[in-house]
C-alpha cells in the first residue's frame, strides 16, 4: 500500500513517531511520500528520523503557497532554496508547491511567481511536482501551461471535479485521493475516484489533516490510508488488494527509482 502525500515530519508526530511509523508498517503501508518545507531546519532534522524509521519513504519538498510571502520580490530565491533543499533532502519530488486562493496568506501575484519559479525548477531537474490548489484551478492550469518541456505530477487531495480531473489527466498528471472520498456528501469526488484511469490514480492520508471515515475529527495518519484504499476500491468495484498493487505501481513509476537516504 502507499500514501502518496504525508508530513510526518511535521511537530504533531514529534511525540509518537515510532508508533505512528510502526502502526502503518503493521497496516502494510510500504511506501509513502513524506512533504517537507523547503529552508525548515526542524523539519529536516525530523526527516532525518522518519528516514532512520521508515526506509521506504520518499521526499518532496517545496515553498507551499500559504509561504509564498516571504519571497516578496524573490522568486528565484524560492527555488534556490527548494533546489538546496531537494540535494540536501535526495529528494524524489517538489513540493507541495501552488495556488492557495481561500487563505490568500500570501498575494496572489506573488503565490504566482513562486509557483512558476518551482515549475522551471522542476523541469530543470526533471522532478515530477506535487500541487496544492485551492479556488485556484484556472490560475493553476495557466502556469502549468507556460514554459516549455515535459511536466508531470500530482494533483494532491484532490478536491475538484471530473471536468478538473480531465483537464490534469491531459497534462499527464496523477490524481490522489484523500479522507475526502470517504466522507458521505463527497458525491463529486467519488465519481472522479470512478473516472480516473488506473494509471494515474495514487491515494494518500495528508496527515496530520483530514483523517477519513471512521477516524474523522482525530489526527489523521498514514496507518487510516486502508479506509482511503478500501473507499476507493468499492467504488471502482476491484479488490483492494489489486488497487493496492496498482497504486503502488503507479508511485514507483512517476517518481523513478528509489534514492537512497545515505548522506555523503
Amino acid at each position: 500500500m502507499i500514501d502518496s502525500h504525508c508530513h510526518l515530519a511535521d511537530e504533531k508526530f514529534a511525540a509518537d513517531l515510532s508508533e505512528v511509523v510502526s502502526r502503518a508498517l503493521e497496516a502494510g503501508v510500504g511506501r509513502a511520500m513524506v512533504i517537507l518545507s523547503a529552508g525548515d531546519a526542524a523539519e529536516s532534522a525530523a526527516a532525518a528520523r522518519v528516514r532512520a524509521l521508515w526506509p521506504g519513504t520518499r521526499f518532496s519538498v517545496g515553498v507551499h503557497p500559504h509561504s509564498a510571502g516571504a519571497f516578496i520580490g524573490r522568486a528565484a530565491d524560492a527555488a534556490r532554496v527548494v533546489g538546496e533543499a531537494v540535494d540536501a533532502e535526495s529528494a524524489s519530488a517538489v513540493g507541495e508547491i501552488g495556488l492557495d486562493y481561500h487563505y490568500d496568506f500570501a498575494p496572489r501575484e506573488v503565490q504566482q511567481e513562486v509557483f512558476a519559479a518551482q515549475i522551471a525548477l522542476a523541469r530543470d531537474r526533471r522532478l515530477p511536482i506535487v500541487i496544492h490548489t485551492r479556488e485556484a484551478s484556472d490560475d493553476t492550469f495557466a502556469l502549468l501551461h507556460q514554459g516549455g518541456g515535459p511536466l508531470r505530477g500530482i494533483f494532491h487531495c484532490f478536491t475538484g471535479d471530473v471536468a478538473m480531473a480531465r483537464r490534469a489527466l491531459d497534462l499527464d498528471f496523477h490524481i490522489s485521493l484523500g479522507g475526502i472520498v470517504t466522507f458521505p456528501r463527497s458525491t463529486e469526488m467519488r465519481e472522479v475516484a470512478v473516472f480516473v484511469p488506473d494509471d494515474r490514480l495514487l491515494i494518500e492520508t495528508d496527515s496530520p489533516y483530514l483523517a477519513p471515515v471512521p477516524y474523522r475529527g482525530r489526527r489523521n495518519e498514514p496507518s487510516f490510508v486502508v479506509k482511503v484504499l478500501e473507499q476507493v476500491a468499492a467504488l471502482r468495484g476491484v479488490s483492494p488488494q489489486l488497487l493496492a498493487a496498482r497504486l503502488v505501481a503507479n508511485f514507483d513509476v512517476l517518481l523513478g527509482p528509489t534514492v537512497s537516504h545515505d548522506k555523503a
